[in-house]
């Protein structure tokens, strides 16, 4: 039996087949154990303590997948490299021999099982984020995080390329980042209305001047923001089409953000008709502030605002609370618009005009 162990066959004995055997079993067999090990591990130092309602199964089963090939592959790795390569097979593929080609395609499956891992790692680093975020009312949260996961995820998959084109190709990473460089300097020059749009994206999650949800008026468009992404922010106008800004455009422009308004405004013009009496234009100012004294208007202002040739003119401003609703405010305008009426035609106030009476300016 010692003489068939040591009996050597392609450079190596049988007892060192044994060895990296035994040891390539061992870890097909132990991998998923010491992956879960590993995984709970990890998140008791990452997840347990900041939040507990993330489910553990959820991380592991996000883990362990990558971790398994990543440990199988490490040890194998190791293993197979106590073997001396048979000289039998040592032969040239184009300049090039199949020793260096096994060895760039072992280091090539060792960096991308690792950087699958570290994926992982981020998606779930996001998972927690958002969990975060979401118990907050603040939107811009969410936004950041799916930015800056694919943010990270692109930075990750460079890094990879990069140690892929060192260990397994062997490449001078050093000229390649330089070469990089210059190539980069050209590529932003081309693409400088795309690299401007990235800039606005950071300056709009950063400065916050709206958040995802918001109503905003920009330009001739209105609408609520639906996503905003890293070249152009997405909006539900008020006709329920879909439109794209340009970020460099929102960040430029006049933005009007509804949401943020802390009143509503309503709006009323009454033209007067001239043969209107002096007593009947005293009556006017303090029945219409006595009408619009409801729980629902905060702020009132009616005034005699001019006179001239056509009509006299008085003017009415109310504002109501933020918390309600447009159908509710509607609601209340159209309410106060009748209610003026009928006082108008009680006291035989006329308007002014044949068809011109009272003039509504549209809530923005």
């Amino acid at each position: 039996m010692p003489n068939f162990l040591n009996y050597s066959f392609l450079g190596n004995t049988i007892l060192q087949y044994s060895e990296v055997l035994f040891s390539i079993v061992a870890a097909l067999i132990f991998k998923r154990f010491i992956s879960k090990r590993c995984a709970v591990l990890l998140y008791n130092k990452l997840v347990s303590r900041s939040n507990k309602n993330l489910r553990k199964a959820a991380f592991v089963n996000l883990i362990i997948p990558p971790l398994d090939l990543f440990l199988l592959l490490l040890v194998s790795f190791i293993a197979l490299d106590k073997l001396q390569y048979p000289v039998e097979l040592n032969v040239k593929v184009y300049k090039i021999s199949l020793f260096q080609i096994v060895d760039a395609a072992c280091n090539m499956a060792l960096i991308l099982s690792f950087i699958w891992l570290c994926l992982r790692v981020i998606d779930f680093m996001a998972m927690v984020l958002h969990e975060k975020a979401i118990q907050t009312a603040d939107q811009t949260d969410n936004q950041l995080i799916i930015f800056f996961k694919d943010f990270f995820k692109a930075i990750l998959i460079i890094v990879g390329v990069l140690l892929i084109l060192r260990f397994s190709f062997n490449k001078d990473i050093g000229n390649l980042i330089t070469g990089l460089s210059i190539a980069g300097a050209a590529i932003a020059l081309a693409t400088k209305e795309s690299l401007e749009n990235l800039i606005a994206s950071f300056i709009i999650f950063f400065d916050k001047p709206f958040t995802v949800g918001d109503n905003v008026k920009v330009n001739v468009f209105s609408g609520t923001i639906e996503k905003i992404g890293l070249r152009s922010t997405r909006i539900r106008t008020d006709e329920k089409t879909y439109i794209s800004v340009p970020n460099k455009q929102m960040v430029d422009s006049i933005v009007d953000n509804i949401s943020l308004r802390t009143q509503r405004k309503g709006f009323l013009q009454l033209e007067i008709s001239l043969t209107t009496t002096a007593e009947q234009l005293q009556i006017i100012t303090p029945s219409i502030q006595q009408i619009l004294r409801k729980p629902e208007i905060e702020n009132i202002s009616v005034f005699f605002k001019e006179t001239g040739k056509n009509a006299h003119i008085f003017e009415v401003n109310y504002y109501t609370r933020i918390n309600q609703t447009l159908a509710d405010f509607n609601m209340l305008r159209e309410k106060i618009n009748l209610e003026i009426i009928s006082f108008l035609s009680t006291h035989n106030i006329i308007l002014a005009g044949t068809n011109v009476g009272i003039t509504n300016i549209k809530q923005p």
